[in-house]
């Protein structure tokens, strides 16, 4: 059984994986069918999710950022309604100490932040106040120009020293460590050869002292691994996703809860035979 402490109580899964369902509260995500609100949320909830997470700004490579008070027009309501009908914890995926505060006063629980705590200088400090978990991620730059910035020395070994100086920052700021989830950022500032390295050596990252989530539904690198467009990458995503969980991975970040659910159960079961 996985567990995983969260600001007043402890959540928990029986999978090898929590499932981290994802709700775009915006109209620019690359896949449609993550677009919505609480119609949206009640599914996924409903398939299985263990985890919401909930933005409201696109990050998708060309995309550019929203103002705070769209942000939030967007989010707060959501994030209201949710927490009146269902007890789910709630991830916010923001770069912004004004927002998560916001939705944390509404009932959320979790801080997914892209920027791994860099583009707001108050939102460390915050997280620590607010004894919320969070997500760090790697990236390079904005989305407008992260598809410009994809050249490494060694992909992994510079996601992974950014990551645990992130985490070892933010334990600095009063963080739990154990409050701290590590993402590398699939697709963010990376090409086809770097995505596809950061994959295969995620059991690496994952030996260290921090859980890791991956992000890789649907992703243009599934796409290349396939030769699929976005519509057709569910077994792609599955397949990786299992890859990854089997490799030490502890959170998965999907649109398709059902599948994932069904496929972490599969694995469960032939996993646990002869114990």
């Amino acid at each position: 059984m996985l567990e995983f402490n969260l600001k007043s109580k402890t959540i928990s899964t029986q999978k090898n994986s929590f499932i981290v369902g994802i709700v775009n509260a915006n109209r620019n995500s690359f896949w449609k069918k993550s677009r919505g609100g609480f119609s949206l949320a009640e599914k996924l909830i409903e398939d299985g999710a263990d985890i919401l997470d909930i933005g409201a700004e696109s990050t998708r490579p060309g995309a550019s950022y929203i103002e705070e008070k769209d942000e939030l027009a967007a989010l707060v309501p959501l994030v209201r309604k949710i927490r009146k009908y269902y007890d789910i914890p709630i991830s916010i995926d923001t770069r912004k100490k004004n927002v998560i505060k916001a939705c944390v006063e509404e009932g959320a629980d979790i801080l997914n932040d892209i920027s791994a705590l860099e583009d707001d200088e108050n939102m460390a400090s915050y997280a620590a106040q607010a004894k919320i978990p969070v997500i760090l991620m790697h990236k390079r730059g904005n989305s407008v120009i992260m598809d410009e910035n994809t050249e490494y020395k060694n992909v992994f070994k510079e996601v992974h020293d950014y990551l645990i100086s992130r985490a070892e920052y933010a334990v600095s700021c009063g963080i739990d460590e154990k409050k701290i989830i590590l993402d590398p950022g699939i697709g963010f500032a990376k090409d086809f050869n770097g995505n596809r390295e950061l994959i295969k050596n995620i059991k690496n990252l994952c030996s260290e002292k921090f859980p890791v989530m991956m992000a890789l539904s649907r992703k243009r690198v599934i796409g290349e691994m396939t030769g699929r467009d976005v519509k057709d990458r569910l077994a792609g995503t599955l397949t990786a996703n299992i890859f990854s969980v089997l490799n030490g991975v502890k959170f998965l970040r999907v649109h398709d809860v059902k599948e994932t659910a069904d496929a972490l159960n599969v694995l469960k079961e032939l996993m646990d035979v002869g114990n």
